[in-house]
């Protein structure tokens, strides 16, 4: 394949490399949501699993390559008889099937994990392919750490690979040890000496282990690579594999620069990204590039000014091209005048200097004790109420009960009656949270949930944050105290407070 093509394979490897790390294992059926997901979004190859590693992973691929119809599915084999006839048959009824092959080709896997000398090594991925070809006309060969592989010796087995009809050849830094300067050159080399370099494709395959997988993916490109292996969210083994919204972004935003792209709609990134999300139950960070809460959040008063005059002072791609609504003009400690103001009047509240100042000054204030100040807190700051209002914990009590807990809350309600509650849950957060939403008449669906320590020895306080969406709007909630399960129920009631605050100013409107 001529390096000049400027189209990128996206090879996505969420549901093997992704799905065998610690915490991302997914059940049959949620494997084939998402890999009909990966296929919208436009992936040219699902690696769909390793069939021979268990029969739950063999009846997923066969799945898969029955239900997905408009992608290349791809099933992952050692270069053994054994792992390709498996491959095969989970394969069988494919519409566009690729065998995945690979052998360990490094000095130090050689030795250590295959007891292989050099010949043995390429004697196996000679047998392997030309096994794998009997079954498919697309085959994958993957030398294993090849970046830590002698470069006479990787060319020579990618010699053979070629010679035993291999169509794609893949380049892993297997342990996310490589530079990006030394993954081009070396990409580069592999394009000069490999005999019939451009009759295949050369791929790459970059662990995140030093942080540089998206670097590495992106300088493999510049070396002639045109498939690139990655993930959602950049999930996989330890430090995960190269995250495929961000490769595909630097690719679209930085085209003049890579002049290459890729099949990707990318409006159906955040989408895909946040299905996973719920799938695994993993969320990711809140600064996460492209796809993290704060990907497009602006709560600096300088950055928001500037975003205000010209939204290109401060984003360098349009949220709308990755399935976000808009930027966010997030109103926080450290927001300025213009965006308060400039909020204030998309709600209908134009203010005299006094006044702006005093609802200013009442929104820091709430600061001390929320990390945002929605639209909900804005229009009470301006209609006189400060927030003293709304449910709050008088008591609460958790008891084990074997198989279940038992979560018992009292509450004061907005006009500072006492209400009382009990409800059961699979543990103490669920029962928790069972308990508040009977309690309030409150409910919804949680997209995160956190824990974690604030401070260090005798001050340190638990702080849980809480996220949800409800219609099309988001309401996030923060409690912090000694007890990581008050922090909890204080972090919920913040967010059911908000929704309640949220409706009633929406009654006042209608009515208005």
């Amino acid at each position: 394949m001529n390096a000049s093509n400027n189209h990128i394979r996206i090879f996505d490897t969420s549901l093997r490399d992704g799905e065998q790390s610690p915490g991302f294992t997914m059940s049959g059926a949620q494997k084939i949501a998402f890999a009909h997901a990966l296929a919208e979004l436009g992936v040219d190859v699902i690696e769909a699993g390793f069939p021979c590693s268990s029969p739950a992973d063999f009846h997923s691929v066969h799945s898969i390559a029955r239900a997905v119809r408009d992608t290349t599915i791809a099933a992952l084999a050692r270069c053994h008889p054994g792992d390709i006839d498996a491959c095969a048959r989970a394969l069988d009824g494919a519409a566009a099937p690729r065998i995945h092959v690979f052998i360990s080709t490094s000095p130090l896997h050689r030795q250590f994990k295959l007891n292989m000398t050099r010949e043995q090594v390429i004697e196996h991925a000679r047998m392997g392919i030309t096994l794998a070809r009997k079954h498919v006309d697309d085959v994958e060969f993957s030398a294993e750490d090849a970046f830590r592989t002698e470069p006479d010796f990787l060319v020579e087995v990618f010699n053979a690979a070629v010679a035993a009809g291999a169509t794609t050849l893949n380049v892993p830094d297997t342990v996310g040890y490589a530079t990006p300067d030394e993954i081009r050159a070396l990409f580069r080399h592999l394009r000069a000496h490999v005999q019939g370099a451009d009759d295949v494709v050369f791929s790459a395959h970059c662990h995140n282990d030093l942080g540089l997988a998206v670097a590495n993916s992106l300088a493999a490109i510049e070396g002639g690579a045109r498939q690139v292996e990655c993930t959602i969210n950049g999930i996989g083994e330890r430090a995960g594999n190269a995250a495929l919204e961000e490769l595909v972004m630097a690719l679209k935003v930085r085209g003049g620069w890579y002049n290459a792209d890729t099949g990707i709609h990318t409006q159906k990134l955040l989408d895909t990204s946040r299905l996973l999300s719920r799938i695994t139950g993993i969320q990711v960070q809140r600064n996460k590039a492209i796809v993290g809460l704060n990907a497009f959040a602006h709560e600096s008063g300088i950055h928001q000014h500037g975003m205000l005059k010209n939204r290109d002072t401060y984003e360098i791609m349009r949220p709308q091209d990755i399935g976000w609504p808009d930027s966010q003009l997030v109103l926080g400690r450290h927001s300025g005048r213009a965006a308060m103001a400039n909020r204030l009047r998309a709600l209908g509240h134009v203010l005299d200097d006094a006044r702006l100042d005093q609802v200013i000054a009442a929104a820091k204030t709430l600061t001390h004790t929320q990390h945002v100040v929605g639209d909900a807190d804005l229009l009470r700051l301006v209609a006189g109420d400060h927030g003293d209002s709304g449910w709050r914990i008088a008591a609460m009590s958790l008891i084990d009960e074997g198989q279940h807990t038992r979560a018992h809350v009292e509450l004061s309600d907005p006009d500072n009656r006492r209400v009382k509650q009990d409800a059961r849950g699979d543990g103490p957060i669920a029962a928790l949270f069972a308990a508040l939403a009977r309690a309030t008449g409150v409910d919804f669906e949680l997209e995160s949930y956190e824990v974690h320590s604030m401070g260090i020895g005798r001050d340190a306080r638990g702080e849980a944050n809480l996220s949800t969406r409800i219609g099309g709007d988001t309401y996030s909630g923060q409690g912090t105290s000694r007890d990581v399960l008050e922090a909890s129920a204080i972090a919920w009631l913040d967010v059911a407070n908000r929704v309640l605050r949220s409706h009633a100013m929406q009654r006042v409107a209608a009515f208005a």
